[in-house]
């Protein structure tokens, strides 16, 4: 006899070797038909997931996880590839299989096959799935021995090498109708819980990511437990290929990307209105701050590197050059730049905190199949910072820039955040003491500021915890932009030290942050959050002015002539077109308003103003408009 704790249902007693889907329908059959999988709790407080087949044998407590779970979606999603692949292995017989995980949003599975795959063998493949689905084939989860699987899987050199990576001797196999795959699950109940997916796409993908090794076929797809999921899933697929920055890049004329220099991209004029106009707001909330801006240089001894850490840590992400017969490397990161400054003089317990703030040009080594239009590149602007504080002072101090961030982000439209705390990684500098008080100030911090948050183990950075700042864009996409990282150790390894009040040398704390993070992803974030028509006060061009006939050439040449003079950015489409070809090239380019001179306006002396976003405004003056036009701009309103 065990005794079961089911949170929602209180104590159940039962005979061992009860599945839990059995277990919980003694008590209620509705809530065992509804739940996904189980997280189960054992005396000594370990923690796992498990299948609802799986027989309990000891007491132990369970918490049922139901569709709008994030672990019962991933494991909706793991359960569909699994179904895609014994869906190729009824179309292709020969194929041999890798591995098949669920991931943000979805799912994939890569695997060998002879012939090649087209988009459209994609909805060949979905129909078979659909077949397997209708089976209602239940996930069958056995355990076997090595040897066994070795000869499960003796035609897969793929599986087998998964299997000698194992260390336990007993392996776990997963069944679905005809199809086994080697798997630790845990999986939906069956394949008849799969309710709503579709195959989104093919790609390429080398055997455990190393391009030494052969390439195989991947196909990612999605799966949701309703239709209606899966449909606002789509859409907002569709939304964001739609906003597309590099599309939207080159459309617009904002930059653009070169064979003669691959993942480093080239600024045109218009693009550097938006990166200048962002870039001066930067400057603006840190002089507010408190913050000194410094400039360090792009190439530095190795030494320095030795010094630092990152030449054991991050060399195989590093660029090197040799200037007078000495090994030097281009900088991956600002932050021993920042020391050598603070190193130049002495300082006194006085003086801080000393918060020196850079816009500095780093460069790091992406492999070429990684490079994403802005998002990710080989050289990008951090709008770094890095504060020397007294230990004691931590706490004010990471409040203060939590507040920067908040603010911030406000400005640019993005309201909505969230907070994870990363940990001391495996590879890492520093004593655990060091980690221990680094990674308890950050928590402190968090807390106090009643931010939620989770932890992301062994995410930190190799010499310090940091907290990462997580935006959601309007198409409900999360990107990670501004970080707070707080190191006791590479303070320790520079030597870096102050006169205290008593006299005597110690040593500060250094905290790196950023807010925008990389300014060229943060700008592609931006373009792709606003569909390419940015707010007024840093769109490139603000309004377009748009005669409906040569007559009106002269008094739109004047309201040109003011709005220019006004400090405004605007363009007068003389063309001689019908306006209806005006407005959709005003459109077409992203102009947030477009102004519309005709007869009434001219006799009037004032403007009608037609906005991007919609509904227009009729028979303004100029005088108005221009204040509403500056009010806008200088409130950095995120909306016209």
């Amino acid at each position: 006899m065990v005794k079961i704790q089911v949170e929602g249902l209180g104590e159940i007693k039962s005979n061992e070797g009860l599945s839990i889907f059995d277990l919980i329908s003694i008590k209620d059959k509705v809530m065992a038909k509804r739940a996904v999988l189980a997280e189960l709790t054992l005396k000594n407080g370990l923690k796992g997931f498990a299948d609802l087949s799986f027989k309990i044998n000891k007491d132990l407590k369970i918490k049922l996880l139901f569709p709008e779970d994030e672990k019962s979606i991933d494991t909706l999603n793991h359960s569909t590839s699994h179904v895609m692949a014994s869906a190729i292995k009824d179309i292709y017989p020969e194929a041999k299989f890798a591995i098949g995980p669920s991931i943000k949003n979805g799912f994939y599975y890569d695997f060998e096959i002879d012939s090649a795959i087209s988009p459209e063998d994609l909805k060949i493949i979905e129909d078979r799935m659909k077949k397997i689905v209708a089976a209602n084939y239940p996930f069958e989860r056995r355990e076997v021995s090595r040897d066994e699987a070795r000869e499960i899987f003796k035609e897969n050199p793929y599986k087998l090498e998964l299997i000698d990576d194992i260390k336990d001797e007993k392996v776990s196999i997963y069944k679905s109708g005809d199809f086994i795959d080697l798997c630790s699950g845990p999986h939906i109940p069956s394949t008849g819980r799969i309710t709503a997916f579709k195959l989104l796409s093919i790609a390429g993908a080398y055997w455990r990511g190393n391009e030494k090794n052969k390439m195989l076929i991947r196909i990612y797809g999605t799966a949701f437990f309703s239709k209606e999921d899966l449909k606002e899933y789509l859409d907002r697929i569709e939304r964001a290929r739609l906003s597309d920055h590099r599309k939207i890049g080159k459309d617009l004329d904002l930059f653009s990307f070169h064979d003669e220099a691959p993942g480093f991209p080239f600024w045109h004029p218009k693009g550097m209105i938006i990166r200048n106009l962002i870039l001066d707001y930067w400057r603006k909330v840190h002089e507010e701050n408190g913050y000194q801006e410094i400039q360090t240089p792009i190439i530095l001894s190795n030494e320095l590197w030795h010094t630092s850490g990152h030449w054991d840590h991050y060399k195989e992400n590093m660029y090197f050059v040799k200037i007078d017969e000495c090994d030097f490397a281009v900088k991956p990161m600002n932050c021993p730049g920042a020391i050598l400054i603070y190193k130049s003089r002495q300082h006194s317990y006085k003086e801080f905190p000393i918060r020196y703030a850079e816009l500095g040009l780093v460069h790091r080594h992406e492999k070429s199949g990684v490079l994403h239009g802005l998002f990710r590149v080989r050289n990008f602007t951090q709008d770094d910072a890095h504060i020397f504080v007294l230990e004691e002072n931590l706490g004010s101090e990471i409040t203060g820039i939590i507040n920067m961030i908040g603010k911030m982000y406000e400005v640019f439209g993005f309201k909505e955040y969230h907070v994870e705390l990363s940990t001391r990684p495996d590879d890492r500098i520093g004593s655990d003491e060091m980690w221990d008080r680094a990674e308890l100030e950050l928590e402190n911090a968090i807390k106090g500021n009643n931010l939620e948050y989770k932890i992301n183990p062994g995410d930190g950075a190799f010499y310090g915890p940091k907290i990462d700042f997580h935006i959601k864009d309007s198409l409900e996409r999360t990107w990670q932009c501004a970080t707070i990282q707080l190191d006791f150790a590479m303070p320790e390894k520079f030597g870096i030290g102050y006169m205290g009040e008593d006299n005597l040398k110690h040593r500060p704390v250094m905290i790196h942050r950023v807010i925008l993070g990389s300014v060229e992803r943060f700008i592609g974030i931006l373009i792709e959050n606003y569909s390419g028509i940015l707010p007024l006060w840093i769109a490139p061009v603000q309004a377009a002015i748009l005669p409906i006939s040569d007559k009106f050439s002269l008094y739109s040449e004047k309201i040109y002539n003011i709005l220019r003079g006004g400090g405004f950015r605007v363009e007068l489409d003389s063309r001689v077109e019908s306006l209806n070809k005006k407005i959709r090239q005003a459109e077409l380019n992203k102009i947030p308003l477009m102004i519309v001179i005709g007869e009434k306006e001219q006799q009037s002396e004032t403007v009608t103003i037609r906005k991007k976003a919609g509904g227009d405004i009729k028979n303004i003056s100029i005088k108005e408009f221009l204040n509403i036009f500056k009010e806008n701009v200088e409130n950095k309103k995120t909306s016209v």
